[in-house]
């Protein structure tokens, strides 16, 4: 066999990179950069309590006082300054599919959202840039108590007092830099809260998707579910690729109460002129259980690490990842997770692919603190390199404070088979069929675990990268 046989082509994203390019007075831009006065303008459009507000202006001076990171990749390309932290379509949101503004609504009918709607969710929220532009939930769902809205109205409602105490609690300004910027100049995102004993058995979905060029997106989730509750939450992102840096830079907070369970999905699928600087984080209570399903594509440089705080005694989570870095990417991904509880769990289960000199870097810690007694942690990471030109590197770090415990970790690098390779194109299957379909198999722990229509989504996406080009 040839040695070029391993080989896999650079892909066109054509299906995710299409837009619609902005015209005078169809959307609101903030001026670029970061200084109080955007600060108090974007607080000024959000119609802010004024405890917001305040928080927005200290989060702004933490920023201006912190460190950029430079443990990562290099994000010397990004330049705040040139971002633009804020932007407006020309409409409000709205309930009715049919109401949205026509390339606003092609957009996410290309993207598939209304049908996944239709046909498998119970509620439904899509971002525009910096705003919500629809948000739907299911009558039977809303009438279990379900609140499930955007994070704006939410603040001026019943439930305003519930933000305020829980928003940035868990990601504090204080965090790093860009958790700061957050604070700062965050719009949009979801709240959920589901009462107690209430099981939503149909998902939930957020959409974000980035249309403006050199714009960020700072859209903040906060999800509450208390006692006894169940939700599956679904977010899905995209962009299209422009020859500037943007930004994405969200804050998702999940609280898991005692006995509750709450799962994560995630199908990250940004340009690769992005930077993914986002942050995620959960706490669970007594019992809970917190599982994160998260496929990372897309990006030119990403540093996400999902973080659960397992608190309560019995508490449990689950991490089940896939990264895949192509050409130009740097994907610095991970997890964390802190046991304080006692017999509480963790397990941990990524899957990294790189082609094309893409690096991906797998980042983990588990930290298991004096009184987690009896705390048990799995780690099992496994990268595949698809030429000679990728790199992939495991860093993962343990920290157990009591000799009550139970931690074991297991890394794997290696590269795509060619024997594997050729067995499949000796049955007729073509080269790259072939490799596409080992790829996903090494994937397919993740994929299982996804939904059937965002599994096939994340199926896709593999073969997009594999095959470089759309048919």
């Amino acid at each position: 066999m040839a040695k070029d046989r391993a080989i896999v082509e650079d892909i066109d994203r054509a299906l995710y990179d299409f837009r619609y390019e902005e015209k005078e007075g169809e959307f609101y831009k903030i001026k670029e950069g970061l200084t109080e006065d955007i600060v108090l303008e974007i607080s000024e459009k959000k119609n802010d309590p004024e405890w917001m507000r305040d928080f927005r202006l200290k989060s702004l001076e933490i920023y201006h006082k912190s460190e950029m990171p430079n443990w990562g990749p290099d994000i010397s390309g990004l330049n705040v300054d040139n971002i633009v932290t804020y932007v407006k379509p020309n409409t409000e949101m709205s309930q009715t599919w049919e109401e949205v503004p026509e390339d606003i609504k092609n957009t996410f009918e290309k993207l598939g959202i209304p049908e996944a709607e239709r046909k498998s969710l119970a509620g439904v929220g899509a971002q525009y840039d910096s705003e919500l532009v629809y948000h739907n939930l299911q009558e039977e769902v809303a009438r279990q108590g379900v609140i499930y809205t955007d994070i704006e109205s939410a603040l001026h409602g019943p439930y305003g007092k519930m933000i305020e105490e829980h928003f940035m609690k868990l990601v504090p300004p204080t965090d790093h830099k860009f958790a700061a910027l957050h604070g700062a100049v965050w719009s949009g995102g979801s709240f959920v809260y589901v009462p107690k004993g209430v099981n939503v058995e149909i998902p939930l979905q957020s959409y974000f998707r980035l249309n403006a060029k050199g714009a960020g997106q700072f859209e903040h989730t906060l999800i509450i579910v208390d006692e006894g509750a169940q939700l599956h939450f679904i977010e899905g992102c995209s962009a299209p690729k422009y020859n500037v840096a943007n930004l994405h830079a969200g804050c998702v907070e999940l609280f898991v109460g005692k006995n509750a369970k709450l799962r994560y999905s995630t199908i990250e699928n940004w340009s690769k002129n992005m930077y993914n600087l986002n942050t995620k984080r959960a706490k669970v209570e007594e019992n809970g259980i917190m599982e994160w399903v998260s496929g990372s594509f897309g990006s030119h440089v990403s540093y996400l690490y999902p973080m659960t705080i397992l608190k309560g005694d019995n508490a449990r989570s689950q991490f089940t990842g896939v990264t895949f870095a192509g050409k130009g990417q740097n994907l610095d991904t991970g997890v964390k997770m802190v046991h304080i509880g006692k017999d509480t769990s963790s397990y941990i289960n990524t899957r990294s692919i790189s082609k094309g000199g893409g690096i991906s870097t797998y980042r983990s810690a588990v930290v298991i603190q004096n009184q987690a007694k009896n705390a048990k942690s799995a780690a099992s990471c496994q990268s595949l390199m698809l030429d000679d030109e990728s790199r992939s590197d495991t860093l993962p770090a343990i920290d157990v404070r009591t000799n009550k415990a139970d931690v074991g970790h297991e890394a794997k690098i290696g590269r795509i088979s060619e024997d594997d390779v050729f067995y499949l194109m000796s049955r007729g299957i073509s080269e790259e069929e072939a490799k596409s379909l080992i790829v996903s198999g090494f994937a397919d722990s993740v994929s299982k675990e996804l939904p059937l229509e965002y599994a096939v989504e994340m199926n896709n996406l593999i073969r997009l990268e594999m095959v470089g080009a759309i048919g």
